[in-house]
């Protein structure tokens, strides 16, 4: 039995463990703190300043699960379930949250390493979130994805273009309120995170055992329509037999031709 692509009934991909207690996670305190004020900021946000100076170190892990606007989350939160809960039947749910923060809190250094005099709060997921781009790129290379819900492009592809964009935004755009450097250092931590042997064995292995096991089921998938064909085709010359190829309805008739084409 294949475990690693789960669907719900409509078609779409369904949440995985980890991916849904981080959505939550991240949606109950994004409706928390739309009723505080915009102090906790400096105090849950990263603020590079703070984290060098004051050793508010939490604050690379915190900034994570703050969101600015219901957009800012919305995408985010959409690329963790649509991105995150494949990779995490692939991985495992340990696997998949070390990866999850490894990337997030790499973004934040990398953030606060270009910019550590920083006073200016950075809030989001999405240093985590390109991380996981990344990672569907590389496990997914040729899997389709919708952009912009219409253009299909496919997981590498999409990986590299998003990469490109932000280095392009990031020198012709000033002040845009973005944290680039964050995009930035989530894409290149994941890289070089999945890369290194020493931490990418682990999920490789676990990746090469879902892929045989996705192989087999495929393979059984095409033997039991195989055996399914031969059967009905068995069934339709019988009925041959019996009353004459003048019996066979439109459908039997296309079966039957379909089956001497594969045999052409």
């Amino acid at each position: 039995m294949n475990h690693y692509r789960t669907y719900t009934s409509s078609g779409v991909p369904s949440l995985s463990p980890a991916v849904r207690a981080i959505l939550l996670a991240n949606l109950g305190l994004f409706v928390l703190t739309r009723f505080i004020s915009s102090g906790y900021l400096m105090v849950f946000g990263l603020v590079p300043a703070y984290v060098l100076g004051r050793g508010f170190v939490w604050q690379l892990v915190t900034y994570m699960f703050l969101h600015a606007s219901i957009l800012h989350i919305f995408f985010n939160m959409l690329f963790l379930w649509m991105m995150g809960s494949e990779l995490e039947r692939y991985w495992g749910s340990r696997e998949f949250l070390k990866y999850y923060f490894v990337t997030g809190v790499g973004a934040g250094v990398v953030n606060m390493l270009v910019q550590p005099h920083s006073t200016t709060p950075i809030i989001g997921a999405s240093g985590a979130i390109f991380g996981l781009i990344i990672a569907f790129g590389l496990a997914f290379p040729d899997r389709e994805l919708l952009l912009y819900f219409f253009i299909r492009i496919k997981a590498k592809h999409f990986a590299v273009l998003i990469g490109f964009l932000e280095l392009l935004f990031l020198f012709s755009v000033r002040d845009s309120g973005i944290a680039r450097f964050a995009h930035l250092g989530g894409l290149v931590v994941g890289y070089f995170y999945l890369k290194w042997e020493k931490f990418s064995y682990p999920l490789r292995r676990r990746y090469l055992r879902a892929r045989r096991e996705m192989d087999d089921s495929a393979r059984r998938r095409e033997e039991t329509r195989e055996r399914e064909d031969r059967e009905e085709v068995d069934r339709i010359l019988d009925k041959i037999g019996r009353e004459g190829v003048d019996s066979l309805s439109d459908r039997e008739r296309r079966i039957l031709e379909k089956r001497s084409e594969k045999r052409s």
